[in-house]
């Protein structure tokens, strides 16, 4: 795959702009390992290669589990996930994939029950962030870093 541009040079200010919500998210209280797997949840959805690599690392980084990893595209089936983190991930879910669902009341039931108005609000632009960038890497082609040992295995 070949990338067609590089958004932080081509429009450096929208880019800019984008980092800064990322910092804002960051700093919100929401916490980080929440962050990495709305993150990553949406990334699958969207199938954004790029946002998949870069959020797997940095849940890694903050602690995350490979088994919860694996597990994330299965979350309803999984005990592995708490109760704020399955009410979460519904939320991304209907939020990602909103022209179908239309975020059912019983998903924002979820929500309300396992967060509070400010964290309902932090947490939707998270979602909108997210998917938002899975959008950049998608729609201008950016390429994740691949492993040497990877890399070699596939040529």
């Amino acid at each position: 795959m070949k990338p067609r541009l590089n958004p932080a040079a081509a429009a450096p200010d929208m880019y800019k702009a984008m980092v800064a919500l990322e910092a804002a998210i960051r700093h919100s209280g929401l916490e980080p390992s929440l962050i990495e797997l709305v993150k990553m949840r949406a990334s699958q959805i969207n199938g954004c290669a790029f946002c998949l690599d870069m959020h797997s690392k940095d849940a890694r980084a903050h602690g995350e589990t490979e088994q919860r990893l694996y597990l994330l595209n299965a979350w309803r089936e999984s005990p592995a996930y708490s109760e704020r983190e399955r009410a979460a991930l519904a939320w991304t879910e209907a939020l990602t994939l909103v022209a179908q669902t239309n975020a059912p009341d019983a998903d924002y039931a979820l929500l309300s029950a396992q967060f509070d108005e400010a964290e309902q609000v932090k947490l939707t632009v998270l979602i909108g962030a997210i998917n938002t960038w899975n959008r950049i890497a998608i729609g201008f082609r950016m390429v994740h870093p691949v492993d040497a040992a990877i890399h070699a295995k596939a040529s």
